[in-house]
């Protein structure tokens, strides 16, 4: 398992449908997203590699992709439980919800 001083790298990779968190150059997990057809994120599921369970990664993974998708005006439905409770109880400033799908909110 890589170091924990290893360097934590989100990106998006939309061909796989996915934002994914690298540890150093390991693949550390994903929070897949598909794109509705009126062009809102859907995030059904998210993922953490059982090795790194326990770091954090799951919470900057998150943080890093909702910043992204914020920053690209996008708009989202947090179907994951993961990510609902995340953007339940950490604002990002120009984030759009959409909370319409059945759920706790």
């Amino acid at each position: 398992m890589p170091a924990s001083t290893d360097k934590l790298t989100v990106t998006r990779n939309d061909d796989a449908g996915r934002y994914e968190i690298h540890v150093g150059d390991v693949l550390g997990g994903f929070s897949e997203f598909e794109i509705a057809p009126n062009g809102e994120l859907i995030f059904p599921h998210t993922e953490v590699d059982p090795a790194f369970r326990g770091r954090g990664l799951s919470t900057a993974l998150i943080a890093a992709a909702m910043n992204d998708v914020a920053s690209r005006g996008e708009r989202i439905v947090p179907l994951c439980p993961v990510v609902r409770r995340y953007v339940r109880e950490n604002p990002v400033e120009g984030l759009d919800v959409d909370w319409s799908v059945p759920g706790e909110h």
